[in-house]
């Protein structure tokens, strides 16, 4: 019985090994441009996009991604506005979550999320139809606060 027991554990061990090893094989396509509008309606910074605008590809997101370079980001595309969640767990990247309405207005934004985390980051129950997700510390350093706008 103790020997079954082992052997299953080593079997889990090999397929966990086998999903990590795929998914750092992992590629994203950052190929849309997205820039962050300042009040004036002057661009204060753009980066590449992967567009997430399905279930199962918002569902990934950027789970068990390492390779994010300071000008990519992730643009989560949803069917309705409605106020959104977010949670770090099987993210190995502090992001910066900014949740935007329908009008591309940044509703909230969540500085330096930490990694592989269950808590929830919302947009505090106001309605966002889009989200996007850049390195932590992007907003600070390019000076993006909530009431500027994306554009897409």
């Amino acid at each position: 019985m103790v020997l079954t027991v082992l052997l299953n554990g080593c079997s889990s061990d090999k397929n966990k090994n086998t999903e990590k090893d795929n998914n750092k094989k992992r590629t994203i396509s950052f190929t849309e441009p997205l820039a962050f509008i300042d009040t004036d309606g002057d661009t204060v910074a753009t980066i590449s996009v992967a567009i997430a605008d399905t279930p199962a590809k918002r569902s990934l997101g950027l789970m068990n991604y390492t390779d994010l370079q300071n000008d990519q980001g992730m643009l989560f595309i949803f069917q309705e506005e409605k106020p959104l969640s977010f949670w770090m767990a099987n993210t190995p990247l502090s992001l910066d979550i900014m949740f935007v309405n329908a009008d591309k207005k940044i509703v909230r934004i969540h500085h330096s999320t930490p990694p592989f985390s269950k808590r929830n980051f919302t947009s505090d129950k106001k309605p966002a139809l889009y989200a996007v997700e850049t390195n932590a510390g992007f907003a600070i350093s390019h000076d993006i606060r909530e009431g500027m706008k994306v554009s897409f």
